[in-house]
Order: C-alpha cells, then sequence, then structure tokens
C-alpha cells in the first residue's frame, strides 16, 4: 500500500460539507461507549453477545460508540477480528447511532482499517496512539496526516497519551487536516489539558475526555464536552446521568455519580490499569450478560476480586 505523500490533495473523494462534520462533532460531545468484545468458549468473538451488548447499549439511549477501542481489546484481536468488529457493530447500530471505528498500529494498517469502516458505513475514526518507542512531534503530526488525507469524507479523532506534545502540533494537524474534528485527551492532568486545548484551538476541536467518568467532571471544566466510558457497559443509566448533570452545570450532581463509581473506576485503574478490560468483562459476567473471558497480557480477576466488583454491579440501578 502506497502512503499518500503529505504535499498531495486527498486521495479519495472530498471532505464532507461543514454540516455534516457538525453532526459528527455533535456525536463526540456526549458519552462516547467503547463496547467489550465478547468471547466464546472456544475463544473466538462472541457474534452474537456482542450484537446483544450493541443492543443494550442503544436502547439504553447510547448513541456514539468506538468498536476496535482499549476496552474492547483492540491489541489482542487479529486483523480480521478487528475487521469482523467493525462490521458488525455498523451492522446493528445502522441509523441508531454514530459510530466511531478504532484504527491504529502502522500507517499502512492504519488506512487499510479506516478505508475499511468508511467503506461499511462508519462516520468517524479514532486513531490509536501511535505504538513506536521513538516518536517525534513532527512524526506524530505526519502519522495523522496521513491516516487523516486517506479517508477525508470521515471525521477523525487522534487519540492522545502523550504528555509531552504540544497543542501546536495539534493545530498544525487541524490546520492540514479539515476533517481532524475532535481529540480524545486521555493524559491525567486536568490543568495540563487545560493548556493544551487552548493552546490547540479550544473551539476548532471536540475535546472528550479520554480517561473516562473519574476524569470527567475536572476535563468539563477546562473546556471538554464529551468522555469515554467503559463502565457504560455495565451501566448505560450511570454513565448518561453523568453527562447530564455535566451538560447543565451541576457538578455536585455529576460528583455524586463519580462518588457512586469511584471504587470501581479504582479498581480498573490499579497496577497502572492492569484489570482496565477484565474490571468491566467480570461486571458484565455477574449480571450473566458476556463471558469474564479476557485476553493476554490481559487476566481474569482472582476469586475474592470478583465477589467486590459483582457486589458494586447489583448496587447500580441497572
Amino acid at each position: 500500500m502506497t502512503i499518500p505523500t503529505f504535499s498531495a490533495p486527498y486521495e479519495q473523494g472530498r471532505p464532507h460539507s461543514p454540516a455534516v462534520f457538525e453532526t459528527q462533532r455533535a456525536a463526540l460531545a456526549d458519552v462516547v461507549a467503547i463496547p467489550v468484545t465478547p468471547f466464546a468458549e472456544d475463544g473466538s468473538v462472541d457474534e452474537v453477545q456482542y450484537k446483544a451488548l450493541l443492543r443494550r447499549l442503544l436502547d439504553a439511549g447510547v448513541r456514539t460508540l468506538t468498536p476496535n477501542g482499549n476496552t474492547g481489546e483492540f491489541y489482542a484481536l487479529t486483523p480480521e477480528e478487528r475487521r469482523l468488529v467493525t462490521e458488525l457493530t455498523l451492522a446493528e447500530v445502522g441509523e441508531r447511532g454514530v459510530v466511531l471505528v478504532g484504527v491504529g498500529h502502522d500507517v499502512p494498517t492504519a488506512i487499510e482499517a479506516a478505508r475499511h469502516a468508511r467503506e461499511h458505513g462508519a462516520h468517524m475514526v479514532m486513531v490509536h496512539q501511535p505504538v513506536h518507542p521513538y516518536v517525534s512531534e513532527v512524526g506524530w503530526v505526519d502519522y495523522h496526516r496521513a491516516i487523516a488525507r486517506a479517508v477525508p469524507e470521515l471525521g477523525v479523532v487522534p487519540y492522545l497519551r502523550n504528555a509531552a506534545l504540544p497543542g501546536a502540533r495539534l493545530a498544525e494537524l487541524g490546520a492540514a487536516c479539515p476533517n481532524v474534528i475532535g481529540v480524545k485527551y486521555a493524559v491525567p492532568d486536568a490543568s495540563r489539558f487545560a493548556g493544551f486545548a487552548r493552546d490547540a484551538g479550544l473551539d476548532r476541536f471536540v475535546w472528550v475526555a479520554g480517561l473516562a467518568e473519574p476524569y470527567a467532571p475536572s476535563y468539563f471544566s477546562a473546556g471538554a464536552t464529551g468522555f469515554t466510558s467503559g463502565l457504560v457497559n455495565v451501566a448505560p443509566s450511570v454513565s448518561l446521568s453523568m453527562i447530564e448533570a455535566l451538560r447543565s452545570g451541576d457538578y455536585a450532581a455529576a460528583m455524586k455519580v463519580w462518588e457512586q463509581i469511584r471504587r470501581f473506576e479504582e479498581l480498573r485503574g490499579a497496577d497502572a490499569s492492569a484489570n482496565n478490560v477484565t474490571v468491566v468483562k467480570e461486571a458484565l459476567a455477574s449480571l450473566g450478560l458476556c463471558r469474564r473471558d479476557v485476553r493476554p497480557p490481559s487476566k481474569e480477576l482472582p476469586e475474592a476480586a470478583r465477589a467486590e466488583v459483582a457486589e458494586i454491579a447489583a448496587g447500580w440501578s441497572i
């Protein structure tokens, strides 16, 4: 596959009108659900269960979904499985929501995945952080620009976890690629986020709090208008109640939700987030919604921790 040159015009098609990107921008200013990928007893993707979990989210009122996100075990799926998850999601969601497909790895692989998503009706792609031991500022821009220019019809959302990247580099990317419309910001520092967003262009991009509900109140106070969620797989009403509180500026109500989910998210974040996905799947298993299986390098919870997760999940109004 030929990587597009940066000085060339977009390779295929033409960018959608600003009105279409506005629709996509609005979808990011919401709870951005990251569905889990359930596995069958033989270790394959459980297609039937996956579609049932998607319907559960949609029926609860969730309207923005990211298949192939980290909670979906993106890095543990094969290329064929990632394509399968993309196709299953787009077919199941249909007109009921907006799909933001996770893509990544090397540039040709990311472009191929983005084009596959486009061909099956995706609205946007989220570009996982470059997995490389040596990431330069200019190289970060080049990486995302190559992907964005390959799919000008799609909204593009970088997943930003690099605390060293200055906001000026995102501004540079946005100036080169009008379809880069939002940012999943996942640096655990609300003050740094506030400065980064203003250096990059607070109004130019939709800012999504990429560290989910625990960081949503502080990030909303600095300019975020959406947040990602893995917890939403378990208790959609809890996540939706938080964003409603934040939209109305009722931070006291948002913090009541924060207190309700605190222990669950502490369990997910312990040991450098080793059990981030495991805890979500364990909660779903306790509710009879999918198997608890995760793939290495994740690991199932020990018996004692399972009981605590089940108790938390049972206490929510689900």
